[in-house]
């Protein structure tokens, strides 16, 4: 009976795990080392204990396309029915998710399929690994998007896994090949037998690893040729992976792992796993069950229900890792497209991009000179000698020229990569932009640069000369306000000298003064009785001033 998880009669209802089929009778995986599988494995294949392929990458189709098939067995009556889906881009849109959601096996979780597929936002979904059926623990090795969820010790299963480069592997693991951290995987599930190995059916080769000798006709013999429900994982030749279904009940109706095998080859898989099957196969499309269940319902023995199994891998759209491109892109179906300047698939690397260097720069890395990026499939679009970091992204310019572009020349005075260096020439001259040189004059821009540096010079000191000049020529040698302070310095000087003369020949009692008449004989025999005895002048009322060549003396007399 078909079923929906939006039934709530259907989804309440509880299976009864009555169709077991289990590989082991009392544990699970290979009691064999790793070092015996390898040597007792073919000759033809040497030390080589897994097969690795190319996944395919294909972004122009549908993430997933999915078939249902009804088919006749061959050599028998029967018919079978199930499903085959073909996954296009394993390593964008497979992956293998623990029971319920993250941390599911740790608390030996056990969920339906339909539960898990919708946390997630599965297209297509089924169950993958085996678990115990009495504590619900996961079984194998486990890596979930990256994250090693579990380690099985080296048990000797048949395993499929995707490394972080897209390879797909397919069989017998090492405990060294899980932990590699140099292509480390990001999905990895443990199955029971490798069903086929370069297009070729690997069953017997398989039971002769993953058992001893007293149990290769016990329950894992037992667990190939019965007919039942069954869950594989494949891939073919353009290395797509293929998820198969198949409908069945224990000892009732399905195949034995022979024929899925043989269903397989003749549909072009080349290397192929077994899962959990019986009771466990379940298919989902979206949301819904697609697949017939074989186990009972507790409820009503009458009906069909599905069973909570452990790990699913989860056909889903393509997603972006980180889901923010690292905050420099946006996420396009499920593909950082990386802003300018930016990339890496989730957009975390800085690094050069045309017209990033302008045209004095190139693009370097690790990779051959004259492309960068993650996969050295970038051609570098700059030239003249620059390089770009490769990390961050910053142009390093050649010598003569600097700036984020590598576009501007050094600045008069430095020189060197990046004008780090400055000159050291006499007088502060400017020096050679690429080498330093003091005796080699720039060139190129350079050197017009310093020509027009110098017309502007001459230019700027010709005006200033012109204007010192002009401010002589128009301005006087004295201030206004200078000269008229001499002007009155000399006229008090003029006027001080006036008034000292005249207070010189005035007597200090005299105010006002009248002159008389003494006739030059009288001064003469004055003068000669002068020689023999001080004549008394006061009492004639004469004063001499010793002239000798006036006719005649004025004198003068106070009047009151």
């Amino acid at each position: 009976m078909r079923s929906t998880l939006t039934d709530p009669l259907v989804y309440s209802r509880v299976s009864v795990n009555d169709d077991l089929l289990l590989p082991y009778a009392k544990r699970h995986g290979s009691a064999h080392s790793h070092r015996h599988i390898r040597d007792c494995q073919p000759v033809v294949h040497g030390n080589v204990t897994y097969e690795t392929w190319p996944s395919s990458q294909h972004r122009g189709v549908p993430v997933a396309e999915t078939s249902v098939f009804i088919t006749d067995v061959p050599g028998s009556t029967r018919w079978a029915t199930g499903h085959m889906t073909m996954v296009h881009d394993p390593l964008g849109t497979l992956s293998v998710l623990e029971p319920g959601g993250p941390g599911g096996c740790g608390f030996n979780h056990r969920a339906k399929v339909e539960e898990t597929a919708e946390a997630a936002g599965c297209l297509f979904s089924q169950n993958a690994g085996f678990f115990n059926p009495h504590t619900g623990q996961c079984l194998g090795n486990i890596v979930s998007d990256g994250r090693l969820v579990q380690d099985s010790n080296g048990v000797q299963n048949a395993q499929f896994g995707i490394r972080k480069d897209g390879t797909l592997v397919f069989g017998y693991l090492s405990e060294d090949d899980v932990a590699n951290q140099v292509n480390p995987f990001v999905q990895l599930v443990s199955g029971v037998v490798w069903l086929l190995r370069k297009g070729q059916v690997y069953i017997n080769q398989s039971l002769q690893a993953e058992c001893d000798k007293t149990q290769e006709t016990g329950a894992l013999r037992t667990f190939v040729d019965i007919l039942s429900a069954r869950a594989a994982v494949g891939h073919d030749a353009d290395g797509n992976v293929v998820l198969f279904n198949l409908d069945g009940q224990t000892g009732v109706r399905g195949m034995s792992l022979w024929e899925v095998a043989d269903f397989l080859q003749k549909n072009g898989v080349v290397n192929a796993i077994n899962l959990d099957g019986g009771g466990s196969s379940t298919f989902v499309v979206n949301s819904s069950l697609a697949s017939y269940p074989s186990d009972h319902c507790t409820s009503d023995a009458r009906w069909r229900c599905v069973r909570t199994v452990s790990t699913v891998l989860c056909v889903h759209p393509r997603r972006c890792q980180p889901g923010n491109c690292s905050g420099q892109g946006e996420c396009v179906e499920g593909v950082c497209r990386c802003r300018e300047g930016w990339r890496g698939a989730g957009c975390e690397r800085l690094v050069c991009q045309q017209p990033a260097c302008g045209a004095h720069g190139v693009c370097t890395s690790e990779c051959m000179q004259g492309f960068y990026g993650d996969s050295c499939n970038q051609m570098c679009a700059c030239t003249n000698g620059g390089s770009c970091d490769p990390v961050h992204g910053r142009c390093v310019c050649r010598p003569g020229f600097h700036g984020d572009l590598c576009q501007q020349e050094c600045p008069l005075g430095f020189y060197g990569g990046s004008c780090s260096e400055e000159c050291h020439c006499e007088d502060l001259c400017p020096c050679d932009p690429q080498t330093g040189s003091c005796t080699k004059p720039p060139q190129g821009a350079a050197n017009l640069t310093l020509h027009r540096t110098g017309h502007c010079l001459a230019r700027q000191m010709f005006t200033t000369w012109r204007q010192e000049e002009e401010a002589r020529r128009k301005q006087p040698y004295l201030a206004e306000h200078t000269w008229l302070i001499i002007a009155i310095a000399l006229s008090s000087l003029l006027l001080a000298s006036l008034v000292g003369h005249l207070m010189r020949a005035c007597p200090a009692s005299a105010v006002r003064q009248d002159y008389s008449y003494v006739p030059l004989n009288v001064i003469k025999d004055t003068t000669a009785a002068s020689k023999g005895s001080r004549l008394d002048m006061d009492s004639a009322g004469v004063e001499l001033d010793g002239s000798d060549t006036q006719e005649e003396i004025w004198y003068p007399h106070s009047v009151f």
